[in-house]
């Protein structure tokens, strides 16, 4: 009695046929192409729309002054006073118009708010590219319940290779130990399938966009 074919069989007899018969490449310049189609908003636009998507929270600012009253509008609302500033050019910005801030990692564990530079704003979707390449490394984007991010119209790209570009010119061959991308503030759905922001860093998480 003849043994019937098996799964296996059946499968290996369909592969040697399709190598048998094996058609020319219907994609022959698929690399060649790009990966998205071209955005139609502007690159602010874009990642306004794909970063509050996600619970990021966006205000666009003309100038230094319009980022400080917002700043301080934001502040008194919430009520923080433990704001934590450790890049020097941020700082400036802060000290030039007598707005009030940590400048070292004293008594960090009361910090409320992580105020940062990043390296690029990624349009796609919506995210921060960070590294600890500068005075804030890794803590001050992680532990303060909140993360602000003041970022320049400049470091607007649309797609993370274009961000990777700015810090290779950035830093030459002399590359950050760490580089990461934030997406949002912290947010786990691990109990019970439940949506919770803060998990394991910022609950809330600000940019605000310089122009010029």
């Amino acid at each position: 009695m003849k043994n019937s074919t098996t799964s296996k069989e059946k499968l290996l007899k369909k592969i040697r046929k399709a190598l048998l018969e094996r058609r020319d490449n219907p994609y022959p310049n698929l690399e060649d192409l790009p990966l998205y189609h071209p955005a139609e908003d502007l690159p602010e636009v874009l990642f306004a729309e794909q970063y509050t998507k996600v619970n990021g929270q966006f205000v666009f600012c003309e100038d230094e002054v319009q980022f400080i009253e917002n700043l301080l509008t934001l502040a008194e609302e919430r009520n923080w006073r433990k704001i934590y500033c450790w890049e020097k050019s941020l700082q400036d910005i802060l000290t030039k118009y007598e707005y009030p801030f940590f400048e070292t990692d004293k008594d960090f564990e009361q910090a409320e708010v992580g105020l940062t530079l990043c390296e690029a704003l990624i349009a796609r979707n919506g995210s921060i590219l960070i590294s600890n390449g500068n005075a804030a490394g890794r803590r001050l984007s992680i532990y303060p319940g909140v993360h602000i991010v003041l970022a320049y119209a400049s470091q607007l790209v649309m797609d993370l290779s274009d961000g990777f570009k700015l810090i290779k010119q950035k830093y030459g061959n002399n590359l950050p130990s760490l580089i990461s991308t934030v997406t949002g503030p912290s947010r786990t759905a691990d109990i019970e399938k439940t949506l919770v922001l803060g998990a394991h860093g910022p609950k809330e998480l600000f940019v605000f966009l310089l122009d010029g």
